[in-house]
């Protein structure tokens, strides 16, 4: 693409952008957000963004582009925040739950998820889907009917199903 003054490539233009739009999105990015740390470097990382795609990305679209690059960037962090405090929070209650329990119940414990993962792995898809999304996800059978687009009670049919198959492998607790 051309070097000209109307172009995001321009290092003038692509600089008089940067000073009229950095602010605002680090304003947008951290209200959004809530880490003034973390906004700025969203802030710089669509900035560098915007640069090398520079020749893509025409000047009336940049605003934009960077606003979508920021946002998806800081939504991506989020989530990657809450699997780290998810993982944290797991690992913690794991050592806390180890050191109060006798080793042969620890061994036990193994065995028996190691059980349940592959009887649930066994399921066929549609009764795993609803027990997983009952059991792990908490979602009530209707969430999961308007999920699936089925009625209830073929949830509730399909859930039967999956617990007879579960307790005929695993055994009754």
């Amino acid at each position: 693409m051309p070097d000209s003054k109307n172009s995001t490539c321009n290092e003038q233009a692509f600089d008089q952008f940067f000073k009229s739009h950095a602010k605002l999105l680090r304003s947008y990015l951290y209200y959004k957000f809530g880490d003034l740390d973390q906004a700025e470097d969203i802030v710089q990382d669509s900035f560098i963004k915007l640069w090398n795609n520079c020749a893509k990305v025409p000047l009336d679209k940049a605003k934009s582009y960077v606003y979508t690059i920021a946002t998806n960037l800081g939504i991506s962090i989020a989530r990657h925040q809450q699997v780290k405090f998810r993982h944290q929070n797991y690992i913690t209650q794991r050592k806390s739950d180890v050191t109060n329990e006798s080793p042969e119940f620890v061994m036990l414990e193994k065995e028996y998820m190691e059980k349940l993962k592959n009887a649930i792995a066994d399921l066929p898809d549609r009764q795993r889907e609803v027990f997983l999304l009952s059991r792990i996800d908490k979602k009530t059978y209707r969430e999961i009917a308007e999920l699936s687009n089925v009625s209830v009670k073929a949830i509730e049919k399909l859930m039967h199903k999956a617990l007879l198959s579960l307790r005929k492998k695993i055994g009754n607790i």
